[in-house]
């Protein structure tokens, strides 16, 4: 493999609508929903439900998926003519056109204070044993060392998957499962031998080895970030689920298809980093699987998205899943850049040649060529910068081929400067000379230094890996924000963790061609590296609490999340500003404090229909309950409402002072008994927005005891368009917090 770009990671987060088929006789595919009649009785098998299933079809060979626990119905290619014909049958329910989803270490564990610096793990939180994660992804490399079962128990004997590698590859301790669902292409035909879910990407074996790969001495990516590479959850078993191909296009019915046989084969926690635009819930096939896994007791993680910092852009917004932000570690592979009137920028760079560079410097903007400053491909033809550090701005190009075209016109070196957009988060590449991507801060200051000399100078120096650097965590830039459109009282995202400039495994050798024999690992930064961090912690708190729901587990993970970052200030955003709850969620995760939490918001299934029930018409409902449910008055919970562990409410821009909003939430005792836990309330000064909290106490006097509370939100007229701020329980031993939200805006 070439050099690696991160850059191209962000954009398969961006994503495209299918077109649906209009023409009558053009084959589309579909979800098509089906409820069963009344006196309708399947028999013990599966094949019992794929032949009523086949029933409604013209021939054989149209049906690509028969659901079995996470939808009541089946996938299949129809013309529209044939769709009509369907829709009259005796048990439809609904159609939908199939869409394509995209997918979206060594330190973070200790970043997350899971391993003690001597590389130990923190036995309060232990490793994950006995937990089944299950990822659907782009496949794995099941030869790689992360996935090692060597020392680990076989998996519960609850697991009922299968392992589609010939030969030993699942070694039924660490992978224990693997199979492909892609119904086109590489799919495997009826009847014929099922495909090896081999990953052609690189980015499931990534994601896998981040949740729960086994510890890798000696992990490093072209000699940067040196140390022994371990998953979250690192004694965890791991089932692959193949469902995106080589490009990390995602078909909708593949993935409905993977989580279906999740739910079967026995999985504790999914993690899933892919998404779509928002769209219903009853549209959403994603939506609808995992309502069905949250519903049997399974924990999702899912990706927030790559569409940031745009207000709005969340992906992933029901309630049952976790939607996992990104943010970074404590770690720089040092590129710094010092001017010749001695100011010095930190940046970055996975190429560190032994020795730094100085020369002149130039910015390529000068250059009266178009759009020359993103230093493209012939852009610095005829421009002298011969034995010269070329200062360029990202943009356009992958930085590593902006190197490439300073290379081939002779410059000694390169700056890349972040736009505005991207602000302070830089990115470690296997550039082809010197270099060092530097702040958008840094960038300005540099072109300042270039206009007040005739002769700007710089050197390039090389630091190598560096721990310990502030301020961390800072939200990136490319994480999505909230707030959460379809449902605004579900505050949105819930967490955040380590995303930006990730190592873990990796399929292929990285960099130039060499003869290197190690185990191959890369750095990559998305949404998609966080979301696999939150599954390992889902598992680390599984397997310590194996009864716990998964609203309780997420429940867990938000109110013990950190608000401040190492050094005790607020956590940053990507321009240094205080993030706020749209690009933070509840947090920073902290592994530790999430295994013994205190307080947990606990929401059941029938919670979730009625929070549906309060936003969809019965039929679309039952849709995504599996069953039919008819929506009474009575039935319907507000979004606010729901017993969620944030709350997020809003006014009309016009209020004025009326009655307070009072939302209510239920908490239940998991920690100590006797415990007495004290309110406080933590909003701006001179807001808005009065606070407050109904009873003054809670006291528990036994375990798994239950209590309700009263937020009463009052509002004033305000000019202000959002308030923000949380509500902490506090007892001797425990801080349960919870974020609390308020926005005016119109209805």
């Amino acid at each position: 493999m070439g050099s690696f770009k991160l850059s191209l990671l962000f954009p398969l987060l961006t994503f495209l609508l299918l077109a649906i088929v209009t023409a009558g006789d053009d084959l589309g595919t579909y979800v098509i929903h089906v409820q069963p009649q009344d006196d309708h009785l399947f028999g013990t098998t599966d094949d019992d439900r794929k032949a009523w299933h086949q029933s409604f079809l013209p021939e054989h060979g149209r049906l690509l998926h028969s659901y079995h626990h996470v939808a009541s119905g089946f996938a299949a290619r129809l013309t529209r003519r044939e769709l009509e014909a369907v829709s009259a049958m005796p048990g439809f329910v609904a159609a939908v056109p199939d869409v394509t989803y995209h997918v979206q270490t060594t330190h973070t564990p200790q970043f997350l204070g899971l391993d003690t610096a001597l590389g130990v793990r923190n036995l309060s939180v232990g490793s994950g044993e006995g937990v089944i994660i299950g990822v659907l992804d782009t496949g794995v490399f099941p030869d790689h060392p992360s996935f090692s079962g060597f020392g680990m128990m076989p998996p519960p004997a609850k697991w009922k998957g299968r392992c589609d590698f010939n030969g030993s590859a699942c070694n039924g301790h660490k992978l224990i499962g693997a199979r492909t669902f892609i119904s086109s292409g590489n799919g495997s035909a009826p009847g014929a031998a099922p495909v090896p879910p081999i990953d052609g990407h690189g980015h499931g074996t990534h994601t896998s080895s981040t949740a729960a790969g086994s510890a890798v001495p000696g992990a490093q990516v072209l000699g940067q970030g040196n140390g022994a590479a371990s998953g979250i959850a690192p004694r965890a078993h791991l089932a692959m689920y193949k469902v995106c191909d080589e490009n990390g296009n995602c078909a909708g019915i593949d993935v409905l298809a993977g989580i279906d046989a999740a739910v079967s084969d026995g999985c504790d926690v999914l993690s899933i980093s892919l998404g779509f635009p928002p769209r219903p819930f009853y549209n959403d096939s994603v939506a609808i699987g995992t309502f069905a896994a949250a519903e049997k007791g399974i924990f999702v993680s899912m990706a927030a998205g790559n569409g940031g910092p745009r207000n709005s852009s969340i992906l992933n917004e029901a309630p049952w899943m976790l939607t996992v932000a990104a943010s970074t570690m404590d770690r720089l592979i040092s590129a710094k850049v010092i001017l010749g009137d001695n100011l010095s920028f930190d940046g970055e760079s996975l190429y560190q040649p032994d020795n730094s560079v100085e020369a002149s410097l130039v910015y390529a903007g000068a250059s009266s060529t178009y759009l020359a400053q993103f230093c493209g491909n012939g852009s610095l033809d005829g421009f002298h910068v011969k034995d010269k550090i070329v200062l360029c701005d990202v943009g356009r190009y992958s930085p590593v081929d902006m190197g490439a075209e300073v290379l081939k016109a002779g410059g000694a070196g390169m700056i890349v400067g972040n736009q505005f957009l991207e602000g302070y988060i830089t990115f470690p590449d296997a550039h082809v000379l010197p270099a060092s991507q530097v702040s958008y801060a840094a960038g300005v200051e540099i072109k300042n230094y270039i206009n007040s000399t005739t002769n700007p100078t710089a050197t390039i120096s090389f630091r190598g890996t560096v721990l310990g650097t502030s301020p961390a965590p800072v939200i990136t830039y490319f994480s999505s924000r909230g707030p959460n459109v379809h449902s605004p009282g579900i505050l949105k995202p819930d967490i955040t963790g380590p995303g930006v400039n990730v190592i873990a495994a990796w399929p292929f050798q990285v960099g130039p061609p060499s003869i290197d024999l190690r185990p191959t690992f890369n750095i990559l930064s998305g949404t998609s590296m966080s979301t696999p961090h939150l599954a390992g912690v889902a598992a680390l708190i599984k397997s310590k609490h194996p009864s716990w729901s998964p609203a309780a587990m997420k429940s867990a993970i938000m109110t013990t999340a950190d608000v401040t970052d190492r050094s005790g200030t607020p956590i940053l955003d990507e321009q240094h500003k205080a993030a706020d709850l749209f690009a933070v969620g509840a947090g920073h995760v902290n592994p530790e404090k999430a295994v013994d939490p205190g307080l947990i918001f606990d929401i059941s299934p029938d919670d979730y229909i009625g929070y549906l029930c309060g936003m969809y018409k019965s039929e679309e409902v039952s849709v995504i309950a599996r069953r039919a449910v008819n929506c009474s008055a009575d039935m319907a919970i507000p979004d606010y409402q729901l017993n969620y562990p944030s709350v997020s409410v809003s006014f009309p821009p016009t209020w004025s002072a009326g009655p307070p909003m009072s939302v209510g939430r239920t908490v239940t005792n998991v920690g100590e008994v006797p415990a007495v836990y004290y309110p406080e309330v933590d909003m701006p000064a001179d807001s808005p927005v009065t606070v407050t909290v109904i009873p003054d106490k809670l006291l528990f006097t036994e375990a798994n005891q239950v209590q309700k509370f009263i937020i009463d939100v009052e509002a004033k007229n305000s000019s202000t368009t959002a308030v923000q701020g949380a509500i902490r329980w506090v007892s001797v031993k425990h801080t349960a917090r919870i974020p609390i939200s308020v926005t005016f805006a119109a209805h």
